[in-house]
Formats: structure tokens, C-alpha cells, sequence
């Protein structure tokens, strides 16, 4: 085969693949136009409702209370300066 055949025959298989890449960028368009427009997939956290916003918040209001009152309970406990021994004289 001489040069001249081999440029020509490399010619073709290009042209081949080009019309090939078209078809398939052309199915690609027109998959991305079929989805309907609110169809892309969700990512993160689902949204709550007002419903569930509220039970939330009541829910965190009583553990952030608990909890204050969990701390303030322990603290009374161990005010500082307990449990030591007094200073001893020299």
C-alpha cells in the first residue's frame, strides 16, 4: 500500500467518525430535552414542613432546657474549693 492509499483510507475513517460523534451528540440533546424540567435528581437533605419545622424547634427548646438544667445541677454539686484539705501550718 502506498503512502497516497493509506492517507486517503485514514481520510475515510475520519470522516466515518465524525458523522458517528454527530449521531451521538445529537441522541445526547435530545435525551437531556425529554427529561422534564423538575425531574433532576435531588441532592442533600429533603426539605421539612412548617409541620416538621415546628416539632423540631419544640423538641430542641426541651433538650437545650434539660441540658441547662443538667449543667446548673452539676455545677451546685461541685462548687470549687470542695473536697480539699485545709492548708497545713508549716
Amino acid at each position: 500500500m502506498d503512502l497516497y492509499e493509506a492517507i486517503r483510507a485514514l481520510h475515510e475513517e475520519k470522516k466515518r467518525l465524525d458523522r458517528l460523534i454527530a449521531v451521538l451528540e445529537e441522541l445526547q440533546r435530545n435525551a437531556n430535552h425529554d427529561r422534564p424540567a423538575g425531574s433532576k435528581k435531588r441532592r442533600g437533605r429533603k426539605g421539612m414542613s412548617l409541620e416538621e419545622r415546628r416539632a423540631v424547634s419544640e423538641r430542641m427548646r426541651r433538650y437545650w432546657a434539660q441540658r441547662k438544667l443538667q449543667q446548673a445541677g452539676a455545677a451546685s454539686v461541685a462548687s470549687p474549693g470542695e473536697g480539699q484539705s485545709p492548708p497545713s501550718a508549716g
